[in-house]
């Protein structure tokens, strides 16, 4: 295993010298470039090249390690500046848009890191895009999933054309990264979450490889906040988008700006569809603190150099959009924290949706034939890539707010009991709360309790998923000390409320982090529950009819023995009044 041990050895193995001046310097050059793009190198190669690009310009690179895998492996960065800026503090002080690349999440979707070394190197040498350097920070990370890099193989995907050998798509712990900025569970993703706290990058750009059909178009570019988040931020989002789709197409590409996965599997005539992504994703994550994203998808079925040098073009365009545009956009940026922070009592959107609305559009795709297999025996489809087709389909690309709440108007109470549970991920986050050194007695608050509570039938990244019904509620709390206090007066509303809203789609209720405040715990033994509910008849006459009514009026009540008893046991000074009560409130004033 390569530990950190080696990688201050080799660091420190490179001696200041003068700047490179010529791509001559062989050892900045990739096993993927010697080979003509057809293989990419081992992990060894990420740690020996940030190395090598500090030691041949020491004022312009640092190479750095953020974190480690749960292997053992060093998680390395190269910040870059041509003005030395090459510390968070150091971009503030000059006043520099940071812009994050970030390859290998998807460790067997490698073209980001070769891509990336390659631009580096003809940035730093003038040969591409010159000056940008010098009107941002870039901040390369060459490979995310590090541990999944270094599970090397054939085939590792083989829907994939090339290189010979690559990563593996999960970490050592079987986690997908990119559904992982919310949860925050694995290692990496705690390293890179305090890495982008420390860098406040203005954009970032998350590099893969799609998955899916054949046809000709070779990449998608996703832009976010396009359709989503602070509406002021959006249109420089669209600026961001079509500059680099303007730029990429003018170099020989086919962009489309929405996934090209069918709406129906394997069925070209159903179309695509635009969305605005979960903030499990890069794309759903960072426009919830205010900032810009790029999705980069080449088309696996490309072949490697193609991949790799469109990866390249779309890592260059970016930095050109942000060195000239880079100023303008920090100002938006920050409009948009202002504005987030007075999110209070607004209405704000949790999730999205596509409507029906379609729009006719021709999209370059292939010949091809839908069958009846004799192996699987369902419909299969087989493409014919001699013959060029152009497929007229529709595109469903007006997204909406879908599921949407009122911010709170001061924020949300996290009991002490539960504070261990939620502090570490606000920690991660970079979310501003405080600890209550008092108890509160009577406090007037909204509770969420569940009129339905549904696990999920199986596991999802190593959570039993929840999903609830049930409303906020006004009620008198008594509230002990230690409790957590989270405000919605700060610039990462957004990202809070989509941590502590019941029905956000990546809330830490939906992913099962507090499970057990929806589990029944203590139980009437039968015999004594029907002694129970005879008793409360006989003491209350209205509640004798209003069972009767149920029974008579619900044949599916009438025929469930344990809901019949349930009835009464609800009612009666034993039943858990926390079952089913979401162990976050919300508060109308500051605690």
């Amino acid at each position: 295993m390569i530990r950190t041990t080696l990688l201050l050895a080799l660091l420190s193995a490179f001696p200041i010298s003068q700047a490179a001046t010529a791509s001559t310097h062989d050892a900045l050059r990739t096993v993927s470039e010697r080979s003509g793009f057809q293989s990419t190198g081992r992990y060894d190669e990420v740690v020996r090249l940030c190395g090598e690009f500090q030691k041949a310009w020491p004022k312009q690179v640092k190479c750095f390690q953020f974190g480690t895998t749960p292997e053992g492996r060093p998680m390395l960065a190269l910040a870059v500046n041509a003005r030395g800026a090459l510390t968070p503090a150091g971009a503030r002080k000059a006043g520099l848009p940071v812009t994050l690349i970030q390859g290998g999440i998807h460790a067997g979707e490698i073209d980001g890191k070769d891509a990336g070394f390659l631009a580096l190197r003809e940035l730093l040498e003038g040969r591409v895009a010159p000056g940008v350097l010098d009107k941002q920070v870039l901040l390369f990370v060459p490979v995310f999933n590090v541990d999944g890099h270094e599970r090397f193989g054939r085939w590792n995907r083989p829907n994939q054309r090339g290189p010979v050998e690559m990563g593996w798509r999960a970490t050592a712990q079987n986690f997908n990264l990119n559904r992982d900025y919310v949860k925050a569970d694995a290692p990496e993703m705690a390293a890179m979450l305090t890495l982008i706290e420390a860098w406040d990058p203005l954009v970032t750009v998350d590099l893969h490889v799609t998955d899916g059909a054949k046809f000709q178009h070779d990449v998608s570019i996703q832009v976010e906040p396009v359709h989503g988040a602070d509406a002021g931020l959006r249109q420089a989002g669209l600026a961001f988008r079509n500059g680099v789709v303007a730029d990429i197409s003018r170099q020989g590409s086919t962009p489309q700006t929405y996934y090209m996965s069918f709406n129906q599997l394997d069925d070209p005539s159903s179309g695509f569809a635009d969305t605005v992504y979960e903030p499990r994703f890069s794309t759903g994550y960072f426009p919830l603190r205010n900032r810009m994203t790029m999705l980069v998808e080449t088309h696996s079925w490309k072949d490697y150099p193609a991949r790799v040098r469109i990866t390249h073009n779309s890592i260059v365009s970016t930095l050109q959009q942000v060195a000239d545009h880079g100023k303008a956009w920090m100002q938006t940026a920050l409009e948009a924290d202002a504005r987030a922070a007075g999110l209070a009592g607004q209405p704000v959107a949790l999730s999205y949706r596509t409507t029906d609305k379609t729009t006719m559009v021709d999209f370059q795709g292939y010949a091809y034939t839908r069958t009846m297999s004799d192996v699987s025996g369902a419909t299969m489809i087989h493409y014919d890539e001699s013959k060029p087709q152009v497929w007229h389909v529709p595109l469903r690309d007006e997204v909406v707010p879908d599921a949407q709440a009122d911010a709170p108007r001061a924020g949300y109470l996290v009991p002490a009991a539960w504070a261990s549970t939620v502090e570490p991920k606000l920690k991660l986050h970079g979310i501003a709360y405080r600890r209550l050194d008092q108890a509160l007695h009577g406090a007037a608050l909204q509770t969420y309790r569940a009129d339905k509570a549904t696990f999920a039938a199986t596991s999802f990244e190593s959570h039993q998923r929840l999903k609830t019904e049930g409303s906020w509620k006004p009620e008198a709390r008594d509230v002990g000390a230690g409790a957590l206090f989270v405000p919605i007066a700060q610039a990462k509303a957004r990202l809070v409320m989509a941590l502590f809203e019941p029905q956000a789609p990546d809330s830490l209720l939906a992913w099962g982090e507090f499970n057990n405040a929806f589990e029944r715990k203590e139980y009437m033994e039968e015999y004594v529950a029907e002694d129970v509910a005879r008793e409360q008849m006989a003491q209350d006459p209205a509640l004798a009819a209003e069972f009767r009514h149920k029974v008579e009026s619900d044949p599916a009540f009438a025929r469930n023995p344990r809901a019949r008893l349930e009835f009464f046991a609800r009612r009666h000074a034993s039943w858990d009044e926390r079952l089913n009560l979401y162990p976050v409130m919300r508060s109308d004033v500051a605690l």
